[in-house]
């Protein structure tokens, strides 16, 4: 079984994730949407609220291609993910040459930690390119139109969280 592993904090999960999961899901038999802890990043919504985000958005995407996608919340390093849940490669969106440097030396790290895990990177479609969480989340926190950018279920609960 081909088990990708595809991580994010996904602080809301937009259509550019929803794009790379779609294509991702089939490539592989299972693949686990590794949902970041990052106490860093100072997330809009708890965990337990990205989790069950990304699991109602990307689940029924599994289903129209025939791949198990399962949603794993998770905190240590990325390569330990993927031990854990047993996944033979790391799935990376990319959208701009600016994401290449960054994960270009995130590969490089996982290589040394282990090798046999491989990364792939699909790059978002054209539509989607320029949409970041940060600045989707920024939009709605000035009181712009974000449904261009996530599901009509994200965008009720950006405008609840951010304005209710």
């Amino acid at each position: 079984m081909r088990v990708g592993l595809y991580p994010g904090t996904f602080d809301p999960v937009t259509l550019g994730h929803l794009d790379i999961v779609r294509r991702a899901a089939s490539l592989v038999d299972r693949l686990v949407i590794g949902v970041a802890i990052n106490r860093d990043k100072g997330p809009l919504f708890t965990l337990e609220e990205r989790v069950a985000m990304v699991e109602a958005e990307c689940v029924p995407l599994g289903r129209d291609v025939g791949c198990d996608i399962i949603v794993h919340p998770f905190e240590n390093l990325l390569i330990d993910c993927a031990h854990d849940v047993g996944a033979s490669v790391i799935i990376r969106g990319l959208r701009a040459v600016a994401d290449f440097e960054y994960e270009y030396q995130m590969v490089g790290m996982n290589r040394i930690l282990d090798d046999s895990i491989e990364t792939v990177f699909l790059m978002a479609e054209a539509e989607h390119q320029a949409i970041a969480s940060k600045l989707v989340k920024e939009i709605a926190r000035l009181g712009g139109d974000v449904s261009k950018f996530v599901t009509p279920t994200v965008n009720s609960a950006l405008i609840a969280r951010l304005r209710g």
